[in-house]
């Protein structure tokens, strides 16, 4: 190895995630061997939450610090379209699986978009604390989390229109099937927010993932939505006495995006993370599901506990049953407009 190849072997990596169990589960199956392997340096940034943002500002900044940035798919397609993102060549830039398949073969549906590359399959859920209802009556439908007669309690939901306004439908009687064509209507906006009208006065608001767990933990509210890996970790990790309600659960996509002039840079560890062992070895630290069908087979029990994980999974069948997927182009197209009614209607 040259000089040159070894001065660019040592480079410091300015990673964006989304900070917590997910952001400790990259540490640990990404970025700590990335480091042994290269001497490369890795510094995380806890900015996902606004990444889209933090990139338009950067890039009309003419400084962009950043050198990958994990990202949802809705906001990874506005980051192409306005060229703040590199394209991404997949079969020349990722890892086959072992057996040689193609990466463009043997991601799952929907995991690499134009610029963007999807590392897991995760879960917005709604979970409760069970040491706040009789045994006899726990919690187990989204009807449930509206339902304040029999489950009374504070609910703490994300400051966000995603997944409230998918949960508002479902709750008030609309199947899975029909939400989005319901959505595009001002009739199904309305019935959304009339929903959400009747548990408003009992919900906390949240911006930052590691605010449904505490709240929880705290009794401050019984039911939380959340990230199905934040839960799970507080349960294993923290012995707490929650539980996941799996019905209409929404699950997505989330992975990588490259700053436009950054690929050269990102190349080689891009290459390492996503590969088949790499997304299995995260899912001994989370419960998410890798985005490789090669990988879901070596998913085997949780590191630090030894339980097994498949139970966990959003994908688990049993978890999977009434499961929504996430219309991307729906909120790539009407996250702004519904955003602003969101916080009107919050304001009211």
């Amino acid at each position: 190895m040259g000089l040159a190849s070894v001065a660019q072997a040592q480079q410091t990596l300015n990673i964006v995630s989304w900070g917590g169990a997910y952001s400790m589960s990259q540490q640990r199956a990404y970025h700590e061997p990335w480091m042994e392997k290269t001497g490369d340096n890795i510094v995380n940034i806890d900015r996902s939450a606004n990444a889209l943002a933090g990139l338009r500002a950067q890039s009309q900044a003419g400084n962009v610090t950043w050198d990958l940035v994990d990202m949802l798919p809705a906001d990874a397609m506005i980051a192409c379209a306005e060229g703040l993102i590199e394209p991404l060549d997949h079969d020349e830039l990722l890892a086959p699986a072992p057996d040689g398949t193609p990466p463009s073969e043997d991601f799952v549906d929907g995991a690499l978009g134009e610029c963007f590359v999807a590392s897991i399959v995760y879960s917005n859920i709604v979970a409760f604390n069970s040491s706040m209802f009789p045994e006899d009556k726990q919690p187990s439908t989204i009807e449930d989390v509206f339902d304040l007669e029999n489950y009374p309690g504070q609910r703490a939901l994300m400051r966000r229109p995603i997944n409230n306004m998918e949960w508002a439908l479902i709750a008030d009687g609309v199947d899975r099937e029909d939400v989005y064509d319901m959505l595009e209507t001002e009739e199904g906006i309305q019935r959304a927010f009339a929903k959400l009208d009747t548990i408003k006065d009992h919900v906390i608001w949240w911006e930052e993932g590691s605010q449904p767990p505490q709240l929880l933990a705290d009794r401050e509210v019984a039911f939380a939505s959340a990230y199905n890996g934040r839960i799970f970790d507080a349960m294993v990790s923290e012995n707490q006495p929650f539980e996941i309600i799996w019905d209409a659960q929404v699950f997505e996509l989330d992975g990588w995006v490259v700053p436009t002039g950054k690929l050269d840079k990102v190349r080689d560890y891009l290459h390492f993370a996503t590969d088949t062992q790499r997304l299995a070895d995260q899912a001994q630290y989370i419960s998410y599901g890798p985005a490789r069908y090669s990988s879901s087979d070596k998913v085997s029990v949780h590191a630090e506990t030894g339980i097994d994980m498949m139970p966990h999974m959003p994908t688990f069948p049993p978890n999977f049953a009434t499961a929504i997927q996430k219309d991307d182009e729906f909120w790539a197209d009407y996250s702004d407009e519904l955003n602003q009614r969101f916080d009107a209607w919050l304001a009211q």
